[in-house]
Parts: structure tokens; C-alpha cells; sequence
């Protein structure tokens, strides 16, 4: 199916690897011309290397820079020029006891998980506005509806930005610019990957017997199983392309079924 994307600009945060990454090639496979993202510049440089040999004649850039860091942003932003797709992707997340987060676990955050969508949205979404057409897609999970004890500071700041996309749709309003969430579930991410496996050799297991295992310990998903970032990509090219016009406004799970029995 041809997603007419042909020529559209896009940039992708966080899309050194996993999701992010995944996403960006599936636009690139489209004829899109993606500009990657991620802290480190020899990453990102990496990953241009690799894109455009996992998509020969690829039109891709890279655009370094943490977005939580504030002279980061100053420099990056205005870096970015007229885009007609922005995928709000990058993120971060890991296992803390609420006691133990400080103020400053607290405002890293919410500078990577929500105000980096606040910043590159607020950059962007006049333009497209002013053109009528463009796409903002917020890259979610199932965290900000079902959010964990021990990640509170991750499905708060993912909960903010579920409802940040909800209301910058509201200002698209008679034209032909949408913003959408995918609410994702586990997904084996290269992060999530390097967690396991070394999980499962301290364990002495193989690192499919703990991929099961910790499925298992999710008893509401359908998938029973991971989802691969592909899948993920799948619908995000979608939902950027013009063939979703009439989705606007929406959270759109591919969350493998574990939202089922909590929302």
C-alpha cells in the first residue's frame, strides 16, 4: 500500500534505535525524508550509516542534542525548519521506589517525557497550522492509563503528554493537521533487549525463557508475548500518512491487549 509520503519531511526523536528508530525507517521505506535524533552525535551519526544502508537511497540526516537539557534545546529546535511530520518518540524510563525519586528524578522526567514534546510540538505546529496539513504523532504506553508503582515519575510525565496531544488536536480545528498518541505496551526494544539478556545470563537462563516469564507476569496481555518495534512503526506510518486523515484527536493502542482488563 503506498502511504504517500513521498517527499514529506519528518524528524523522529530518540531514533538512534528501538521504536524510535524502527519508525524512521518505515518513513524513509516510504520515500520520506527523515531527519534522526538522539543524544550523542557519533550514535546518531551511526545511525544515518545505518539507515541508509538498511534503506538504499534513503534521503536521512541526523540532528544531535539531549532533550533535557535546556542550551540542547536552544540549539536544537531552531535547527529543525519547516517539518510536515513530527514523532514525539524519545523517552526514558527505569525502575525506582517512589521514596527513593528525588526533585530532580522528578524533573528530568518530565523534561524528557513530556516537555520535549511541549517544545518540539510548540517549534513545529504553527507551521503546519499555517499550511493546513502536517502530522504530530506522540509515541505512548500503556503506562500513562495503567501507571506503574515503581517507574510513578515515567506514567506521570507519559500521562501529561497523552493529554498534551489530546489538546493541541483541539487547535487543528478545520484543517488538514492531526495529532495522535499510539499507546504501546512491552515492547523489546534494543534498551529493554540488554536488559534481559543480561538479566537472564545472571540468571543462567536462556533470554527467551525470561522474555516468557516476564510476559507471564503481565497475565493481560493477549500477545502474550513482546512486541517487536516494527510493530509498532506499522501503525505510526499510518497515522502520519494522509490515508489517516480522519484521525485526529485519538490514543490509539497497540498495546498487545495488556490495557484489556485495567481500562
Amino acid at each position: 500500500m503506498d502511504m504517500q509520503l513521498n517527499g514529506a519531511s519528518a524528524f523522529v526523536s530518540g531514533s538512534t534505535q528501538g521504536i524510535g528508530y524502527a519508525i524512521a525507517r518505515g518513513l524513509a521505506a516510504e520515500g520520506a525524508r527523515v531527519i534522526l535524533h538522539g543524544r550523542a552525535a557519533a550514535r546518531v551519526e551511526a545511525a544515518v550509516d545505518r539507515l541508509r544502508a538498511d534503506v538504499p537511497h534513503a534521503a536521512v540526516t541526523g540532528l544531535p542534542g539531549d532533550l533535557g537539557v535546556d542550551s540542547d534545546v536552544d540549539r536544537l529546535v531552531p535547527a529543525l525548519g519547516e517539518v510536515d511530520i513530527l514523532v514525539n518518540n524519545v523517552g526514558e524510563f527505569g525502575l525506582r521506589e517512589f521514596s527513593e525519586l528525588t526533585d530532580d528524578d522528578w524533573r528530568r522526567s518530565l523534561d524528557i517525557n513530556l516537555m520535549s514534546g511541549v517544545r518540539l510540538s510548540r517549534a513545529v505546529l504553527p507551521g503546519m497550522l499555517a499550511r493546513g496539513t502536517g502530522r504530530i504523532l506522540f509515541v505512548g504506553t500503556e503506562s500513562a492509563l495503567d501507571v506503574p508503582a515503581d517507574m510513578l515519575h515515567y506514567g506521570v510525565a507519559k500521562a501529561g503528554a497523552l493529554a498534551l496531544a489530546n489538546g493541541l488536536a483541539k487547535l487543528t480545528r478545520g484543517t488538514s493537521v492531526t495529532v495522535n498518541t499510539i499507546v504501546g505496551g512491552p515492547t523489546y526494544s534494543d534498551g529493554v533487549a540488554a536488559v534481559v539478556r543480561q538479566l537472564a545470563q545472571a540468571q543462567g537462563m536462556e533470554e527467551s525463557e525470561l522474555q516468557a516469564a516476564i510476559i507471564a507476569q503481565r497475565g493481560s496481555s493477549l500477545l502474550a508475548r513482546f512486541i517487536e518495534p516494527g510493530e509498532i512503526a506499522a501503525l505510526a506510518v499510518y497515522l502520519v500518512s494522509p490515508l489517516a486523515s480522519a484521525t485526529n484527536g485519538a490514543a490509539v493502542r497497540a498495546d498487545g491487549g495488556v490495557l484489556t482488563t485495567t481500562t
